[in-house]
């Protein structure tokens, strides 16, 4: 089961666009329970694809919160385009979600 949740919403002529990504985004300052350090773990890289066409590349840092929320407009959009989402953490670990625009 992918991390990613995309959701659309097609409004005057635009397409919202929302993401909600299941990851710890550590950033391996923090201590457990037991007071061990917690290591880093966090998204550097976020891709975004409507077609195959790329819209948004965002590198991010252990400064993003747990779970992050994205949402953005695409000015253009309909139904039965595809968008396409990506992420790679600090670990390596990467996962990826395609989205049929409804």
């Amino acid at each position: 089961m992918s991390s990613i949740k995309i959701r659309t919403k097609r409004r005057d002529g635009h397409t919202q666009i929302r993401l909600l990504i299941t990851h710890p985004m550590a950033n391996g300052r923090g201590k457990d329970k037991l007071g061990k350090a917690i290591p880093a773990k966090h998204i550097t890289l976020l891709s975004i694809t409507h077609n195959d066409l790329q819209i948004l590349t965002a590198h991010l840092s252990a400064s993003v919160s747990k779970n992050p929320y994205f949402d953005f407009l695409l000015k253009e959009g309909n139904q039965g385009d595809t968008i396409s989402v990506s992420w790679t953490d600090n670990l390596g670990e990467t996962d990826s979600a395609t989205y049929i625009v409804k």
